[in-house]
């Protein structure tokens, strides 16, 4: 190792705080062009004409493009192909792009685009999605039949026995809000068509191997034709999939049908406009528990809004629908959930994926148990939260790792006092203006994509003839350090400085589809893949060092950039056995692939072994509300979570405050203005994210258990540290009021 400290380092730390960085908009090519999305006033509408022509003469276009320019297909989706990528026969949401202006200039485009004018036939619009779901409702998408988009359902034990067998029956009803992801970059893309009739695609998104699936759909071109080329991306959260990769599709074909390069930048409204967001849920729940506060019961039935198009309903709600209950043993569940067509904005991923609408509702539940039963908050969770070789709801036996639950559990009450915390709580009651509450939240969660998705990834080392390395990987960066991650995991693995490693411009034509770097994959899938190769790597130049030392292969350690045989204190230099290794025309190339362990799952009665491994946290928060005004002050928080192997703790760190910040976001401050399906807080100044003076002093607590189910040892963290905020603060809340919030974000009444 060099004297780099890898628990605090980044590859493109230096480039990123001197604006070295280039960000796709900072991407040129000569002859460049620009493309401009064209929206409607509609919210549901049958299209009768698109008029062009007005647009289409306007100074300095060069093509406006509609649907009718299309040579491929015009939907397409990872799940089901129904989202438009320009308004054809109808309009779906106030989102749809109608059309599509090439210009010589950005300014250019914008102007001709309020040329362009759209006939259509209003329909009424359906905006609320238990009202799609009636029988006798206006069918969104006539061709697919129903308004409901997918269903999902836990059926486990005898629900009708288990409230029988209650002393105590709960039934409570739960809403959550649009959230807006909020990137500081907004959907960028640029593309250039090359000599050799394949186009390049550099742009701002997640994932770059879904990315080309749109693209090649949209031109009708084969998997090779198109090269999508790994960009640095200002901020995604899980929005930069669908969105981006459409953007990237429109720019695409601009290029093709113009030759020409094209790039388009959004404006922050024509983001928030067209962009996907977090599904809104609501949440029918019902519990049964003993008077000793053991959970003999639950029913539930979620209903999430899903927009005018599929995206990844599907699934964001089966992620919801197997942790309906939390990090509880439930021995008799009833879970039915729905995705749902509307003509509102599309919803998608985002950071947490269908978990933060859960543990607040699951949260709050057990919140409320603890008072119905007079059990301490702790105390009630204890009695049913998961532990070594516990049985989840879909049946699965936790045994193939350490359920950390109450480790990380009792993390957080010691290091944040919380018992004298709660004991301090005004609960509706002080001779001040300042109410004082304390509350936590925990929740587990299953790693990786699960029975949702297809689990593997690759990674190649490729070792130069001067001992320089260089590694890429089939995982994104999105700007949480995956690079990083890799670079560290390689180092740790071959026992050379980080010095020599350089991570590889990664693009689709250099290594295979690794899946999309969502669902706290990354480091699991790509760091896996990683140490399978490092393996692979090491047995091929152990013999060149057995010739050079002389000893058994399996006495051969690597460390300080030597291959040693500490027993005998001989060494020889990695760079001399690279050296050799080229001499004798062996390649020091190695591809590891990872293949996630397998997982199960039947659709009928929601049973399975849903994930291969899961993650356990719990974070807990203190604040004071004022009695008069009703403001919220958030004074400390703090997180613990079990993240397997920490490649890089300073990182960890990042996910955990990041995760945190954007959690009270959820909790207290954001929510998406929409009225009769138009969004009304299409910026900044209108949609309220916090702010740092509205954050607390955060504390991360970080507990290593190594996960013997991925090669690198390490579990996702990126999500879980984001779905806990939210259900702390209510219930701190309620202990500060003594008045209960069923709807985010908690908004603090005196009625």
């Amino acid at each position: 190792m060099s004297d780099k400290n890898p628990e605090a380092w980044r590859n493109d730390a230096y480039a990123k705080v001197t604006g070295k960085t280039k960000y796709t908009d900072d991407i040129k090519f000569p002859n460049m062009l620009h493309g401009v999305p064209v929206y409607s006033d509609f919210v549901h509408a049958k299209i009768i004409n698109i008029g062009i022509s007005a647009a289409s003469e306007a100074e300095g276009v060069v093509k406006v493009i509609t649907a009718k320019d299309v040579p491929g297909s015009n939907k397409f989706g990872q799940i089901l192909k129904d989202f438009q990528i320009f308004a054809e026969d109808k309009i779906y949401y106030n989102g749809d792009v109608t059309a599509f202006v090439v210009a010589e200039t950005r300014e250019h485009a914008i102007a001709a685009a309020g040329l362009v004018k759209v006939e259509a036939e209003e329909l009424p619009a359906i905006l609320d999605p238990e009202t799609a779901m009636k029988k006798n409702a206006l069918i969104i998408h006539e061709d697919y039949g129903t308004n409901i988009i997918n269903e999902h359902k836990v059926r486990r034990g005898d629900t009708e026995k288990g409230f029988s067998e209650s002393d105590i029956i709960l039934e409570e009803d739960f809403s959550t809000q649009y959230i807006e992801h909020a990137y500081m970059e907004p959907e960028t893309a640029v593309c250039n068509p090359r000599y050799d009739g394949v186009i390049e695609v550099y742009g701002s998104m997640q994932h770059p191997f879904s990315t080309r699936r749109f693209v090649c759909a949209l031109l009708g071109a084969k998997l090779s034709d198109i090269e999508i080329v790994g960009t640095p991306m200002g901020g995604g959260f899980g929005g930069k999939d669908d969105t981006a990769a459409i953007v990237c599709a429109r720019t695409a074909l601009a290029a093709k049908l113009t030759g020409r390069p094209v790039k388009t930048m959004y404006k922050r409204e024509w983001s928030v406009r067209e962009s996907y967001k977090r599904h809104p849920y609501k949440v029918h729940y019902k519990m049964g528990l003993t008077k000793d506060g053991y959970i003999k019961a639950v029913e539930c039935k979620i209903i999430a809004d899903g927009g005018a198009y599929c995206s990844v309903t599907p699934w964001v709600t089966w992620r919801s629908t197997v942790q309906c209950c939390g990090p509880y043993v439930v021995e008799n569940v009833h879970c039915d959930t729905y995705g749902v067509y509307t003509n509102n904005v599309v919803t998608g991923a985002m950071r947490g994926f269908g978990s933060p609408q859960m543990n607040f509702v699951i949260e709050s539940m057990m919140d409320i148990a603890a008072g119905k039963t007079g059990l301490h908050p702790v105390e009630i969770r204890r009695r049913n939260m998961v532990r070594q070789n516990s049985i989840t709801i879909t049946g699965q036996k936790l045994d193939n790792h350490k359920v950390a639950m109450e480790e990380v559990l009792d993390a957080v009450l010691k290091e944040f006092n919380y018992e004298d915390k709660y004991k301090k709580s005004s609960h509706g009651v002080t001779d001040t203006d300042e109410l004082y509450g304390a509350g936590f939240a925990m929740s587990y969660r299953g790693m990786s994509l699960g029975a949702e998705g297809v689990d593997f990834c690759s990674a190649v080392i490729n070792v130069q003839a001067d001992g320089s390395i260089l590694v890429e990987t089939g995982i994104h960066e999105n700007g949480q350090g995956s690079e990083s991650a890799m670079c560290i995991l390689t180092s740790e693995q071959l026992g050379v400085s980080l010095d020599k490693i350089r991570y590889r411009r990664p693009s689709t034509s250099v290594i295979p589809d690794g899946g999309t770097t969502v669902a706290s994959r990354g480091t699991v899938m790509g760091g896996s893949a990683i140490v399978l190769a490092a393996d692979k790597l090491r047995k091929l130049m152990t013999p060149f060092a057995v010739k050079k030392l002389g000893c058994d292969e399996d006495k051969i350690i690597f460390e300080n950039d030597m291959l040693s045989d500490p027993a005998k204190n001989k060494s020889v230099k990695f760079d001399e056995i690279i050296k050799e290794m080229y001499s004798s025309r062996t390649y020091p190339h190695a591809m590891g692939i990872f293949k996630a362990p397998v997982v199960t799952w039947d659709e009928e009665n929601g049973q399975g072994n849903a994930y291969f491994s899961w993650t356990y946290g719990c974070q807990a928060i203190e604040l004071t509300v004022n009695k008069t005004t009703g403001k919220v002050k958030l004074l400390n928080a703090i997180a613990a979570h079990d993240t397997g192997k920490s490649v890089n703790k300073v990182m960890t760190q990042g996910q955990f405050y990041g995760g945190m910040a954007m959690g009270i976001g959820y909790g207290l401050l954001e929510s998406l203005n929409q009225k009769d399906g138009i969004i009304k807080s299409l910026n900044f100044n209108t949609y309220r994210i916090p702010r740092s003076t509205d954050l607390p002093e955060m504390k991360a607590v970080i507990i290593e258990n190594v996960d013997p189910n991925s090669p690198s040892g390490a579990k996702g963290i990126g999500e879980p540290t984001n779905e806990l905020m939210a259900p702390a603060i209510a219930n701190a809340v309620f202990n500060a009021t003594g008045k209960r919030y069923f709807k985010l974000p908690v908004k603090i009444t005196n009625k």
